[in-house]
């Protein structure tokens, strides 16, 4: 029997790619386990797969003053022993890691036991997690042409991104059955990623009145952001988060507004849906967002508004000239050769695991 860990966790964007490789894994007589933070939201998205679960200590690397930072290097080391131990109990032949910090101490660990790595970076800028992993990879797989020059050229090989194959499947009738929409108006799907952002739902929310002239509009809003006082709105419904029928809903939206992070734009892209992308600004991150989309829309795939100029009118205007256009953001995305990640990805766990 063949044996690898998956790990990564922190936001469903370090997951879902390791979700996607898990039936192509099987198929190949691969028994899976994975390794994240004790109770991190990785936990809740494998419990479903019948995959053995490992929870350890980790601790988030900061840019800014925080007090944790000083206690936070002890838990990625007690992290680094309970990997140790949970790999020498398993004895994968490979690692595959998606990333976050959850990865640091997984990943540090096999470098150790002398496990071959393979890490993933889906944004166009390596993140601190995974640059601290660098020197411990045996293969590192990216997203965008422009990573290959920001990384070891020995190591680096261009994927793409792993793309869960049951989004493609989505049924529209399903989704409009689901929302209680009829399909007479666009349908507009909202998405901040797993987490929601505030100042995307902000902006639609403010842009309803005018919006639901013209439009239907799912939310998918983020734990713990509904608004209440919007429930029962005509035409609109809002989810703090989606599961067993997001493919429905992808199927059943005419355009998708969201935040560029670079699992969720794949996703939109390989589904061929005309998108506006809000970028997380580089005030609130690193700034990979913004590359993200921007690269998207130099490619012809997105539409972008910067959150800086986020308004209510340039939010409208932007979705009715995005709608007016789809088809040549259809047409777009429609004729980008994207890889096959999956397989591309299995190949190089083939070609790198212990024999």
């Amino acid at each position: 029997m063949k044996k690898i860990v998956l790990t990564g966790g922190g936001t469903a964007g370090h997951v879902t790619p390791n979700i996607a490789l898990i039936p192509k894994l099987r198929e190949h007589g691969y028994e899976i386990s994975y390794i994240g933070s004790y109770e991190g939201m990785e936990r809740k998205l494998i419990e479903d797969y019948d995959i053995p679960y490992y929870g350890i200590a980790t601790g988030k690397f900061r840019r800014y003053f925080d007090l944790k930072n000083f206690t936070d290097p002890f838990r990625v080391l007690k992290g680094v022993f309970e990997a140790k131990k949970y790999l020498k109990q398993i004895s994968p032949d490979i690692i595959f890691s998606k990333g976050g910090f959850v990865a640091v101490p997984v990943v540090r660990a096999a470098k150790s036991l002398n496990i071959p790595v393979i890490t993933h970076e889906s944004d166009m800028t390596p993140g601190l997690a995974n640059r601290l992993c660098l020197p411990a990879a045996t293969v590192i797989c990216c997203n965008f042409p422009e990573t290959m020059k920001t990384l070891p050229a020995e190591k680096a090989v261009l994927t793409g991104t792993p793309i869960r194959e049951e989004l493609k499947s989505g049924s529209r009738e399903a989704g409009l059955a689901f929302t209680g929409f009829s399909g007479e108006k666009p349908i507009i799907m909202v998405t901040g990623g797993s987490l929601g952002a505030v100042a995307v739902n902000n902006a639609v929310r403010d842009a309803l009145p005018e919006l639901l002239t013209r439009y239907d509009i799912v939310h998918l809003c983020g734990r713990g952001k509904l608004d209440e006082r919007l429930v029962g709105t005509d035409g609109y419904i809002q989810y703090e988060y989606i599961k067993e029928e997001l493919p429905d809903l992808f199927a059943m939206a005419d355009l998708i507004i969201s935040r560029a992070g670079a699992n969720a734009i794949c996703e939109i892209a390989t589904l061929n849906k005309p998108n506006l992308l809000i970028p997380l600004p580089s005030k609130a991150s690193r700034g990979d967002q913004i590359l993200n989309a921007h690269s998207f829309e130099s490619q012809g795939f997105s539409m972008v508004i910067d959150e800086e100029n986020l308004t209510t009118k340039t939010l409208i205007d932007g979705v009715d000239e995005l709608y007016a256009d789809r088809q040549k953001y259809i047409d777009a995305m429609a004729a980008s050769e994207q890889s096959d990640a999956v397989s591309v990805i299995i190949d190089l766990i083939e070609k790198n695991r212990k024999k």
